[in-house]
């Protein structure tokens, strides 16, 4: 008999697939999207025996992974369903994840090593902070901490990223694109879910986040998957204004029995009016 987590990892594949197939439309696939022997389509995107032959898989079994009740797809009905359903390399990659094993082992600690708490506070020109896979932000340096809502002061922000947006009124005068940066937490959080089905506290916190916040609500229920990746930003500050800052992610491996950690760097190009807001903050800080 399957355990719940079990269950909740097939539940997660199926729902995962379903979402997936109602984002691809039938013209994007190939199909005939318009009207059904007469009558317009009713489903949004793929049918199930559409994605099925797609894939070169039988309906019924593809019916039985939405459903749960078929398990550990091989290597090539997921290349083929990540085909069909046109998915990207973080799709890919999380599509994996759900399809394999099944851990119950609880999520690694994350630990802050000595270096990289050397290492964010010598960037000091340049805001840095580094979250785990819950978005806990579990280290900053001061301009970092500035930057993003006051995280140096537990009584200004959430030091969770997902909770100080989806919670905090705050959050969408710090990140003017909030719908952006909204979809990116939940995407990170369904991946680190898939990842470690077994973590209690990030169960309770996607709960929280569910019960407290239709956004988040609407947002998970696209199916959308995130990696950390690089490009710009916009920020706000009160003591500079709108901020538009380059941005990079660099993740710190793992050590036996931890969880690796993603540091979030933001720098401006010497001459911009950025650069010199940053400066300001530097010396505010």
């Amino acid at each position: 008999m399957a355990t719940a987590n079990h269950a909740d990892a097939e539940r997660a594949l199926g729902g995962f697939l379903r979402a997936r197939r109602g984002r691809v439309t039938p013209e994007h696939a190939g199909i005939n999207g318009g009207l059904n022997g007469g009558r317009r389509r009713r489903v949004r995107g793929l049918r199930r025996e559409e994605l099925a032959q797609l894939a070169g898989i039988s309906v019924d079994y593809y019916v039985r992974l939405e459903q749960g009740r078929a398990t550990q797809p091989s290597p090539e009905v997921l290349d083929a369903l990540a085909r069909a359903l046109d998915l990207d390399v973080a799709e890919r990659r999380h599509l994996a994840t759900l399809a394999g094993a099944r851990r119950d082992d609880p999520a690694p600690d994350a630990r802050v090593s000595p270096l990289l708490r050397r290492l964010l506070d010598d960037l000091t020109r340049f805001p840095a902070f580094a979250t785990n896979h819950r978005l806990d932000v579990v280290a900053w340096n001061t301009l970092g901490a500035e930057l993003i809502g006051g995280l140096a002061d537990p009584a200004r922000r959430d030091r969770n990223n997902a909770r100080f947006l989806f919670l905090d009124p705050a959050a969408r005068e710090v990140h003017p694109d909030w719908a952006d940066r909204a979809a990116e937490a939940v995407g990170q959080l369904r991946v680190a879910a898939a990842n470690y089905p077994a973590d209690g506290d990030l169960a309770a916190l996607i709960t929280e986040l569910s019960a407290g916040s239709e956004d988040f609500r609407r947002v998970w229920a696209t199916g959308e998957v995130v990696m950390c990746a690089a490009g710009r930003k916009r920020l706000w500050h009160p003591a500079t204004g709108l901020l538009i800052l380059d941005f990079e992610t660099l993740h710190v491996p793992s050590a036996p029995g931890e969880t690796g950690l993603v540091v979030h760097v933001f720098s401006a190009e010497d001459g911009t009016p950025e650069a010199a807001a940053l400066a300001k903050l530097q010396v505010q800080g």
